[in-house]
């Protein structure tokens, strides 16, 4: 199948193809993701408490973040923290769609899984 086009601003024809799908460039189902762990209920959030000094919040949403880095970690067979090297810990954060932890993060992530 072939169809003819015509730009409006150039006033040049292409011809562009279009073809059927053929068993070799159909897409195959996608298997599932190592990490497919069945869907969990959500705690519900409190809002933070107000009036702490802006360090008490940097703090807890550090200890959130290496907690789920942690977890994450456990469920991909990391049990020891000699084997969780920042590196690791970064990519484990890029592939569960977390901001990149800074070092301190990470330290606190070995810490929680010893």
């Amino acid at each position: 199948m072939a169809a003819a086009t015509t730009t409006e601003n150039t006033g040049k024809s292409s011809t562009t193809s279009t073809s059927a799908p053929t068993s070799s460039t159909s897409a195959a189902p996608a298997a599932p993701s190592v990490s497919a762990a069945p869907a969990v209920q959500s705690v519900q959030r409190k809002r933070l408490p107000a009036g702490r000094p802006r360090e008490w919040y940097e703090n807890h949403n550090r200890r959130l973040k290496a907690m789920r880095l942690a977890i994450a970690l456990l469920d991909s067979g990391v049990y020891r923290p000699a084997s969780a090297p920042n590196r690791r810990i970064r990519s484990t954060a890029a592939r569960i769609g977390v901001h990149r932890p800074s070092n301190t993060t990470c330290r606190m992530v070995r810490d929680l899984i010893r």
